[in-house]
């Protein structure tokens, strides 16, 4: 279990979420965070659709890259932001259904790098379907809080 330095983590990843205007623009939200680990909620809707109205792939990796950035975040200190260095999708099965859930993870935490996953189900018919897997690098950056518009 990880351990998060800053006792008001969730406000700060909550309020760092709502300024996220790309989430805003595509309609995720994120009713999960705890230490090391939050949820992204995205409802179908036909803008974010590709040919075969599956939720495009890039949208995909967007709310994964999110979560597992914002599961990292849980556990930095307040004065401390994070940025995604790098990371690998697979793309598993369609992103079909009434909503996407991004699970974000942390695998291990370090004091400079820190590794993520993101499992993103896709729920339809009240079964979650596994369609997307992520593995992630996110390096910090002491000192520098998020930017507050």
């Amino acid at each position: 279990m990880h351990k998060a330095q800053d006792p008001q983590f969730a406000e700060r990843i909550r309020a760092s979420f709502g300024r996220q205007q790309a989430m805003t623009l595509i309609g995720a939200s994120m009713p999960v965070i705890e230490a090391g680990y939050t949820e992204i909620h995205l409802p179908h809707k036909p803008e974010i659709t590709q040919q075969h109205g599956y939720i495009h792939g890039g949208v995909v990796g967007m709310i994964a890259d999110s979560a597992a950035g914002y599961a990292a975040s849980t556990l930095t200190s307040h004065e401390t932001g994070v940025l995604t260095v790098e990371y690998k999708l697979n793309l598993l099965a369609p992103a079909e259904g009434h909503l996407l859930i991004a699970e974000g993870s942390v695998i291990r935490y370090g004091r400079t790098l820190i590794v993520t996953r993101a499992d993103v189900f896709a729920v339809k018919d009240g079964k979650k379907t596994l369609c997307a897997v992520m593995q992630q690098t996110i390096m910090t950056l002491h000192g520098k809080k998020d930017n507050v518009l």
